[in-house]
């Protein structure tokens, strides 16, 4: 008889519908990782936020078609995962199951259907490849809540080779479109955090800086690399440098840029909204030569490898 192995997908979790967007927001800012304030003080607030956000995101969202296409993407690289185990692991009865962190499928039915299929091993794997007490630790210690069982987690994975040659290839077809430019600047944009997160301890913006250099070091030796930040909100002080900034350096600077989206493996609002639309706007009237974004690691072959073959490591530690 198989025994039988659960892999846990960790993710942010998106808007499914428009009518989700406020909601998805409230749970989002009730989150003590993202506002470290009492909850007398951080629910109401959430509450505020998202209310007065969620006109304003919703036309972004509108863009997407309304929602958000994270779900979607998670779901085809859960199949590719699932179809990846189950050539290496022939022995073995497979199940992946997704657990978004803001928005449904939220732990708590990701927990129930694990609790459902009894298995004899759970591997968690988050989606996110850099750790951080905002993201993977979040979601970990939300979805434990709901699951007291036996768990191995796959903590972070920043210069996984497959991950890191999917992003050397996926920068390559980006340059290759563009014509080769004889000048061109890599800019590693990763979604940015608080300085005052990092100096807490948190080892983001490490890992962040690890992988670019591991992908930096397969790329031809002329192309210019930097690491940048996105999604700033709010008055504190975040990691710099961020990537509007970098993108008004290449303008005066004259330079043809590829965004890598260093910190997503799937295309969300912040890259299809963010970099695709908004950044490229700015891009173009700043005059920068070329914009290039290359696409996000996905499905690929290599990618999914990757994550099997860590599964695998952990399901054999004793």
């Amino acid at each position: 008889m198989k025994k039988k192995l659960a892999v846990v997908l960790f993710n942010l979790g998106g808007p499914n519908a428009p009518e989700d967007i406020r909601p998805f927001l409230k749970n989002l800012f009730s989150d003590k990782a993202i506002i470290e304030l009492p909850a007398i003080f951080r629910m109401p607030l959430a509450y505020l936020i998202s209310t007065t956000r969620a006109p304003k995101a919703k036309p972004l969202y509108d863009l997407m078609g309304g929602f958000s296409p994270l779900l979607k993407n998670t779901k085809q690289q859960s199949e590719a995962i699932l179809n990846s185990l189950t050539k290496k692991l022939e022995n073995y009865e497979i199940k992946t199951i997704i657990s978004m962190r803001y928005w449904n499928p939220l732990s708590k039915e990701a927990a129930t259907e694990l609790v459902e299929f009894n298995p004899d091993e759970v591997v968690l794997l988050p989606l996110y490849p850099h750790y951080s007490k905002t993201t993977t630790g979040s979601s970990v210690k939300e979805f434990q809540k709901y699951y007291k069982g036996k768990a191995r987690l796959v903590r972070e994975y920043p210069v996984l080779d497959g991950f890191v040659k999917a992003n050397v290839k996926s920068i390559m077809a980006e340059y290759e479109k563009l014509g080769k430019p004889e000048r061109v600047r890599i800019l590693f944009s990763a979604h940015g955090l608080p300085q005052k997160v990092i100096d807490s301890g948190d080892v983001y913006e490490k890992q962040i800086k690890q992988s670019a250099a591991a992908i930096t070091n397969e790329l031809p030796s002329n192309f210019e690399t930097v690491v940048c930040f996105q999604s700033k909100v709010g008055p504190l002080k975040w990691l710099e440098p961020s990537t509007p900034n970098e993108v008004k350096r290449a303008g005066k600077d004259n330079i043809a840029i590829i965004i890598c989206p260093i910190a997503f493996v799937s295309d969300h609002i912040e890259t299809l909204v963010e970099l695709d639309v908004e950044y490229k706007e700015l891009a173009h009237e700043l005059k920068v030569p070329q914009f290039g974004r290359a696409s996000v690691v996905g499905c690929d072959e290599d990618f999914i490898d990757g994550l099997t073959d860590l599964v695998i490591e952990h399901l054999e530690k004793s």
